[in-house]
């Protein structure tokens, strides 16, 4: 377990993908998760909390990856096994000097053209 009390949101109906699921079970699983994000962060002055939502179709079905649409749902502390194990590592890594402003705009033109955006 890498946080205590870690949650997972899972819809009923087997899908992979949230443009998968009707309007109405994507309301109904987003209340879920703001409500239990809510709730969390109301147990102890200054947790915080993780939401996340992986799309990894290039990893195989395993014990670690289900092809199953699911939330994960992480209180945090300062510090915490989460930031001990991987996050610590990830220092530096969104620098603002990462890209230049010329990078990130040719980012975003390849990012709308793969997304077919004008």
């Amino acid at each position: 377990m890498l946080v205590p009390h870690h949650l997972l949101v899972i819809p009923k109906r087997h899908v992979e993908y949230p443009s998968a699921l009707e309007p109405e079970e994507y309301l109904e699983l987003m209340y879920t998760v703001v409500e239990l994000q809510t709730t969390i962060l109301m147990l102890k002055p200054g947790m915080g909390c993780d939401v996340r939502q992986n799309c990894r179709p290039f990893l195989p079905q395993s014990d670690y990856k289900i092809d199953h649409l699911h939330w994960h749902i992480l209180p945090r502390l300062f510090e915490d096994q989460l930031y001990l194990r991987v996050q610590k590592f990830e220092k530096g890594l969104f620098d603002e000097h990462f890209l230049s402003p010329k990078q990130m705009q040719e980012e975003m033109k390849a990012l709308k053209r793969l997304l077919f955006l004008p």
